[in-house]
């Protein structure tokens, strides 16, 4: 019987304090009354220095010569055919006539 009174006493806050956590947690509303600001700072920086790099890159040239290349000889034959093309006309709305259900200018 001591020694389970005793465990009892040793857990007793810990159940004290999850039964006062689910009260806490479960028994209130929180409500904002007040915007956060961020505090004001002041920077000073001095210089800092970028890395250099030593880079050996190819080099290259690119020139123009001229060579012999065989390409087909094609006659191409128009002629005249009549189709059907859009025809669009834009009316700025500046330049559109005020409706009766515009308000007035």
């Amino acid at each position: 019987m001591i020694r389970a009174t005793s465990g009892l006493r040793k857990s007793a806050p810990f159940v004290l304090l999850l039964a006062l956590g689910l009260t806490l947690s479960t028994g209130c509303r929180v409500r904002q009354t007040e915007e956060g600001t961020m505090p004001d700072v002041d920077v000073e920086v001095k210089g800092g220095n970028v890395p250099e790099y030593d880079v050996d890159a190819a080099d290259v040239d690119v020139n123009a010569r001229e060579t012999e290349v065989t390409v087909p000889d094609v006659d191409v034959k128009t002629e005249k055919k009549k189709v059907t093309v859009p025809d669009v006309d834009v009316t700025m709305p500046s330049e559109k006539p005020a409706d009766d259900n515009d308000p007035p200018k």
